[in-house]
């Protein structure tokens, strides 16, 4: 019996942190379309401090490991076709939680009494006021 909960716990879990990654590969393919968001990428990336980050990591073993499935599985038109599908299918049911999450989010504002002011913010690409 413990064994079932604790299973049933175990994928409840994995749904949970398959659905926050989806909602951030969501969101990340939003960000990456606006242009003072991307203005603010190039400028960090320009830092030499995030330079030596990416020079330390792209010098660790299990990185290179890992670039090398990466390309190798590209290399193989049938399995990046297999990838390209399957991240499809991630942003969109992203966008989808997303969306889901925002119309809870106005939801409760409206039983709250509360505005938008009065929340946390959800990510949304842009700040508030622009």
């Amino acid at each position: 019996f413990f064994f079932f909960l604790f299973q049933q716990q175990q994928q409840q879990q994995q749904h949970a942190t398959m659905s926050a990654n989806n909602m951030i590969l969501a969101q990340l393919m939003k960000d990456m379309q606006d242009p003072e968001m991307m203005r603010e990428a190039q400028e960090m990336m320009n830092s030499p401090a995030f330079q030596a980050q990416m020079r330390q990591m792209t010098e660790n073993p299990a990185f290179q490991k890992a670039i090398d499935k990466t390309k190798e599985m590209m290399s193989d038109p049938e399995k990046a076709k297999k990838m390209e599908e399957a991240m499809k299918t991630r942003i969109t049911a992203g966008n989808n939680e997303i969306e889901q999450l925002r119309k809870e989010r106005k939801e409760a504002l409206g039983e709250a009494g509360a505005t938008e002011d009065d929340m946390p913010d959800m990510g949304d690409s842009k700040p508030k006021g622009k």
